[in-house]
């Protein structure tokens, strides 16, 4: 028989708080665990599957991002490239944003008073 693990013990191992487990169970994330005498008791498989999710946030998915690695079709590595191509083409749009307010904020404003500042801007974007 396989050992099961507590919370603490999870938590200890893979190196997150016992609240981020319950929230991934919560989330359906984590399968729920076996009660025994109240305390949660867990496969030690969950350690691999907390490791996935870990790997997820660190590219900064979401939970519903996170979610379809777990449950959409397909082999892990085929699902994992459907979700990283989303997950790109989102960052590079952020990029692209972000280097446009960097544009913006780079610019040097010499304006006497923010209504000639407002004159500016609207005349600017009236062209």
């Amino acid at each position: 028989m396989a050992t099961l693990l507590t919370i603490g013990e999870v938590a200890k191992r893979a190196g997150i708080r016992a609240s981020a487990i319950r929230f991934y169970e919560k989330e359906d994330l984590l399968p729920k665990p076996i009660r025994s005498g109240g305390q949660r008791r867990y496969d030690s498989s969950v350690l691999r599957r907390i490791a996935v999710l870990r790997r997820a946030k660190d590219c900064g998915l979401t939970l519903e991002e996170a979610r379809a690695l777990f449950n959409d079709s397909g082999r892990p590595s085929e699902r994992w490239q459907r979700v990283a191509r989303k997950k790109i083409a989102e960052l590079d749009a952020m990029i692209e944003r972000i280097s446009a307010m960097r544009d913006l904020l780079q610019r040097r404003c010499e304006c006497a008073d923010l209504d000639e500042c407002g004159r500016k801007m609207i005349a600017a974007r009236a062209q």
